[in-house]
């Protein structure tokens, strides 16, 4: 693809935002997906640390840490279960 043409793109998408506005609900839900992923690394962080006894180690990827902030303990109990059951 040609520059001119990513640069006009953006160019443009930049001046339809300015002129129409991002909505509210939009940005209220992008911000809430990103506090969720946040959340869900830290609570991963914990998980590894208090879980290095135990041997359980979780790595902290996108897929990982979405699957734990958007579902929560169910989300780590089924991460945990897949890495000792089902991967090794």
């Amino acid at each position: 693809m040609n520059e001119t043409v990513v640069v006009v793109s953006i160019v443009s998408l930049i001046v339809i935002i300015l002129l129409v506005g991002i909505p509210v609900r939009l940005t209220r839900l992008v911000g809430e997906g990103i506090a969720r992923v946040v959340i869900g690394a830290l609570f991963i962080f914990l998980i590894n640390i208090a879980g290095d006894a135990a041997g359980i180690h979780l790595p902290i990827n996108l897929f990982t840490v979405t699957v734990t902030g958007f579902l929560g303990i169910p989300g780590i109990v089924a991460l945990i279960f897949i890495q000792q059951y089902v991967i090794s």
